[in-house]
């Protein structure tokens, strides 16, 4: 029996062409949408293209957009799976939006594509049709939103963009993929041991995300005290720490009680509250900042986002960074 797969359609490189002069532009018909009865033998579709949209101009409204279109399809009818397609660049973000925010109980796997529809070697009809049997696949089932292209299966807090242009880009550093897709089947080895869920219901939040560098300074951080921002993310050096001129600016935004996340911009590892100099990890824990345990910079500025949506108290925000 043919399972219900919800498949949204949302833009991307996986639904643009590459014309004559090399521009990769979107078509004026989704070219994914054509091969809905090819696909039709895999499973019981039912698609969905709310909007056609390259990746950087997706923004929170589109994420929780797409929530309540999941929500709402699957409280409406009887619904197995959903996959969505999605640029890449900003894939990983919607992905995580929705493994903190989706309270439906269906498996939910994101693909997209690094090559347009036309090109030699595309990916995107082999990246859906990988997706459609891993959110039809029994095993799917309480692993949380996933990330599916090239064979590999990943999870939404895990995985990255790591190259520009790879077919391969999608990696999840120090853990790899969770599983892969095979011409046989959905295998998956591990599963993730914690999930949590927000259900918010709208998001307005701004959170601003800096990257520390060498001999940084109060300056941007000045500027962010003076914008209308209701947190901070910072990819800090290391294993968490800033630079002393950053200080005088840090401890400004902390007494306007703005709160502040430290991630680390290394792609291995964690953030902790180690060294014990100016600057260093265990100074700015002392001054307030909460430390992130693991997450990059653009999804602890999306963790923070739902954070402050769902919650005023610091304590409970700085709890939520720890799982």
């Amino acid at each position: 029996m043919k399972k219900n797969i919800l498949v949204i359609h949302t833009g991307g490189t996986i639904s643009m062409s590459e014309d004559a002069a090399g521009s990769v532009k979107p078509e004026k018909n989704n070219p994914l949408i054509e091969k809905t009865a090819v696909l039709s033998s895999m499973a019981n579709l039912i698609i969905e293209e709310p909007f056609r949209l390259p990746s950087p101009h997706i923004t929170i409204k589109e994420m929780l957009q797409l929530k309540k279109l999941i929500e709402k399809t699957c409280s409406a009818r009887a619904i197995d799976g959903v996959v969505i397609t999605h640029g890449t660049d900003t894939l990983e973000e919607t992905a995580y939006f929705l493994e903190l925010t989706v309270t439906a109980k269906v498996p939910i796997v994101i693909t997209g594509a690094m090559r347009s529809s036309n090109e030699i070697g595309s990916d995107g009809l082999y990246n859906l049709m990988s997706s459609i049997k891993t959110a039809a696949s029994v095993e799917a089932k309480g692993k949380g939103v996933l990330v599916v292209l090239n064979d590999e299966i990943h999870t939404a807090k895990n995985v990255t963009k790591t190259h520009t242009s790879n077919v391969s880009t999608f990696q999840s550093p120090q853990f790899g993929p969770i599983g892969m897709v095979t011409k046989r089947g959905v295998l998956f080895h591990h599963a993730p041991t914690r999930r949590e869920c927000y259900d918010i219901k709208d998001i307005s939040k701004q959170v601003i995300l800096l990257k520390a560098y060498a001999g940084m300074d109060s300056t941007l951080l000045t500027a962010v005290s003076e914008m209308n921002v209701d947190g901070l993310v910072i990819e800090a050096l290391g294993q968490g720490n800033l630079p002393p001129a950053t200080l005088e600016g840090i401890e400004k935004l902390l007494a306007s009680g703005i709160p502040i996340v430290l991630v680390s911009r290394c792609f291995n590892g964690i953030a902790q509250d180690v060294y014990g100099y100016e600057g260093g990890g265990k100074h700015l824990k002392k001054l307030g900042i909460i430390f992130s345990n693991g997450l990059n910079g653009q999804k602890a500025r999306i963790k923070l986002m739902i954070g402050l949506t769902h919650t005023g108290n610091k304590e409970k925000i700085e709890a939520m960074f720890q799982i």
